[in-house]
């Protein structure tokens, strides 16, 4: 019993940290009604059909497939590494981080391991961490914060992109010179089989439910119907593949929006930010950020300030810096510990180091400008 509890936890420590600080924020905000308005159930069905479908992705094969065509495409080792990082830097901007990072990790772990750069996992999944972050911030539709500040200051189209499109630049100008040197420059000699889907049908069903997904983020289908499609539809094509479901994913999701939630609740909290925003919005939206994420810190802030543009600049530049300061990160987090010898401690060292650069550096530039 106690050997299984050390395994869990050892398989599960991002929940159990987000869990225990959840249960700890209770003690300053008892549970109430509240609580079940604290529950974005929206992002929680979201990303259970995103996995879904990626499950049935991986399950006809079409990881494998792509690597094949990619690899057979792209001979230098430094195009692949800034292939593989601009991904998704371009499909965060209508797709949403969260949903460029599920479709792309599993992919990129996959073909470098089947390229036998093992060690070129860690650099290159960062890096991808990072600039879907990034990219996701140069449109309203990115992210959820970018959206609720757009709507809740009535932004037009010049105003949000006079501040979002010179962070995106540098940002992609940094991306591409960090990505160059991830990967070697001559990719080693492996004969590779030709991968083939294994079944056409189930592929079409699965991009289907992908399109549904997309329809479903940008709001054109309710959640619930999506959820109800994707499900059924592994239950009648496969029911193994829910069992590739990250349900502890999800949970820790859950965590956060609790531990958020009851910080905005507590006076104290709010008249200490209220304080520090007076003096500089910036950096206070891409503090808060590091605490309780971006999407949340957005939210929170939004009730005590006017000054939308240093607001708009700091959470989006703000979800650089610890793994929870955009909840996307999470997902990388716990892709990579799902694949083979993962080394975590090695993988939240890199991540820091790169998360800290690229903060250091557009915050550096948001205050010039």
């Amino acid at each position: 019993m106690l050997r299984t509890i050390k395994s869990f936890i050892k398989k599960e420590a991002v929940f159990c940290i987000s869990a225990l600080c959840a249960l700890a924020t209770m003690l300053l905000v008892p549970p109430d009604g509240e609580y079940i308005k604290y529950i974005d159930f929206r992002v929680l069905c979201l990303l259970l059909c995103l996995m879904a479908v990626v499950a049935g992705f991986r399950s006809v094969g079409v990881f494998g497939w792509l690597t094949y065509k990619l690899l057979h495409s792209l001979k230098s080792g430094r195009i692949l590494g800034l292939t593989l990082v601009m991904l998704p830097f371009f499909s965060s901007m209508l797709v949403t981080n969260d949903v460029a990072l599920i479709v792309f990790i599993p992919f990129t772990v996959t073909l470098l391991l089947q390229l036998g750069c093992e060690k070129e996992i860690i650099p290159v999944t960062v890096l991808q961490t990072v600039s879907a972050n990034l990219g996701s911030m140069a449109t309203p539709v990115g992210n959820p914060q970018n959206l609720f500040l757009y709507s809740t200051y009535n932004l037009s189209a010049s105003d949000f992109f006079s501040v979002t499109l010179p962070l995106t630049a540098v940002s992609l100008a940094f991306l591409a010179l960090s990505s160059l040197p991830v990967m070697p420059k001559v990719l080693p000699e492996q004969e590779f089989e030709e991968e083939k889907i294994k079944s056409p049908k189930n592929l079409i069903i699965f991009s289907v439910l992908f399109v549904l997904c997309l329809l479903t983020v940008f709001r054109i289908i309710p959640y619930p119907v999506t959820t109800v499609i994707v499900v059924a539809a592994l239950l009648i094509i496969d029911r193994k593949l829910i069992k590739e479901i990250d349900f502890m994913l999800l949970l820790t999701f859950v965590c956060f929006f609790v531990i958020s939630e009851n910080l905005g609740r507590t006076e104290a909290v709010r008249d200490f930010l209220q304080k520090l925003l007076a003096e500089n919005t910036l950096l206070t939206s891409a503090g808060t950020s590091q605490i309780i994420s971006n999407v949340p810190a957005a939210v929170l802030l939004s009730g005590f300030t006017e000054d939308w543009r240093s607001l708009l600049a700091g959470v989006n530049i703000g979800g650089l810096g610890t793994p929870v300061a955009s909840l996307a990160s999470l997902i990388t987090l716990k892709l990579y510990m799902a694949s083979p010898r993962p080394k975590v401690m090695k993988f939240l060292g890199i991540f820091t180091l790169a998360n800290i650069a690229g903060l250091a550096i557009l915050l550096l530039f948001s205050s010039i400008i």
